[in-house]
């Protein structure tokens, strides 16, 4: 049996390899005999520069940026010839604050901006950027606010990968549906709305471009439809993106069953995150998530999944969950659950 092992990374807890690791060693300590193939991947968020940089062959490149909550932060992007590949949350990631700290309202994206800065300068011409696993909520204000940026990006083609396709402002926007993920209560969740209100204004004022309820916009608190008015990027799905570069489709040639997952699974799974995309290519193989979390399940299992298993047993508190030995345990052993009744 060839199964394909293709989560995202647990936030705050594994990255994506070791979670593949994980789920691995559980399926071959009851099927011994199975092709267990670990193909870790990314939408965008956290880790993306890695995976993306190890498979082409690149080298990781550090820089000194201003992080989200305006300390020095040691960042890094990958670099394939005259390709710069980041993540943002490697400059202003929700996994640089802590959470007695989170606060989107002061959170700034100056550091994206300067860790773009430093990928050109060093002669890198494109520029693949994850947005992703952010702590801000500043519409890109923070990115903006370095000196001569678009200056310094003009001429260079940049694509954002989005993990999401929501928009700048409204219901589904980057306050509302973010900003409680980033530590916003909910008087400062309106109060994030009407600054990106704003925010979109003047953005079409300068640009002639409207990201209100441009799809893919309000990716890492607004960054999306920042990046695409003033420095020309494309917004593109993050997972479709990764799973091209990675050639996805030939690794799942011949495979039996394909297995993916992410911290927490819910609605907000089926808005562009790893899964769905893995689901979209699965060409007809059963995928299976194993989730820290699962919510809606019905609501999954409808979207085509063939089963959604929840890694973390009911009961424990994400703080306990989250440590990296009790979720990589808690990893196998949903394995198994999931893989037993398969085998036979």
């Amino acid at each position: 049996m060839k199964i394909i092992v293709a989560p995202d990374y647990f936030k705050e807890c594994l990255d994506a390899g070791e979670v593949a690791s994980a789920i691995a060693e559980g399926i071959l300590s009851v099927s011994p005999g199975a092709e267990v193939c670990l193909v870790p991947l990314s939408d965008g968020g956290e880790g993306m520069a890695g995976i993306l940089t190890e498979s082409l062959g690149g080298e990781l490149v550090p820089a000194k940026v201003t992080g989200p909550m305006g300390e020095t932060v040691e960042a890094r992007f990958g670099r394939v010839g005259n390709t710069a590949i980041l993540d943002v949350a490697s400059a202003c990631g929700l996994n640089l604050v802590p959470k007695e700290r989170r606060n989107p309202l002061i959170a700034t994206s100056r550091g994206v901006g300067e860790l773009i800065a430093a990928a050109i300068n060093s002669g890198c011409e494109e520029l693949l950027i994850g947005l992703g696993g952010s702590a801000t909520c500043d519409g890109g204000d923070g990115m903006m606010s370095l000196s001569g940026l678009r200056n310094i990006a003009s001429g260079v083609k940049i694509k954002a990968l989005c993990d999401v396709d929501n928009p700048f402002l409204g219901i589904r926007g980057a306050a509302r549906v973010f900003g409680p993920q980033k530590g916003a209560d909910p008087q400062m969740v309106e109060m994030l709305e009407k600054r990106l209100e704003l925010q979109a204004e003047r953005i079409l004022s300068q640009t002639g471009i409207d990201v209100s309820m441009m799809p893919g916009a309000g990716a890492a608190g607004g960054l999306g439809g920042t990046l695409h008015a003033y420095l020309g990027a494309a917004l593109v799905s993050g997972i479709e993106t990764v799973l091209d570069i990675l050639g996805f489709d030939k690794e799942i040639v011949d495979a039996d069953l394909i297995i993916t997952g992410e911290g927490a699974s819910d609605l907000q799974t089926l808005s562009g995150k790893v899964p769905i995309g893995v689901l979209r290519r699965s060409k007809g193989i059963p995928v299976c998530i194993l989730s820290g979390r699962v919510k809606d399940r019905e609501s999954l299992l409808a979207a085509g999944f063939a089963a959604a298993v929840q890694v973390t047993p009911d009961g424990i508190p994400t703080s306990e969950a989250i440590k990296p030995v009790i979720a990589k345990a808690n990893l196998r052993l949903a394995a198994v659950r999931l893989i037993v009744p398969i085998m036979g």
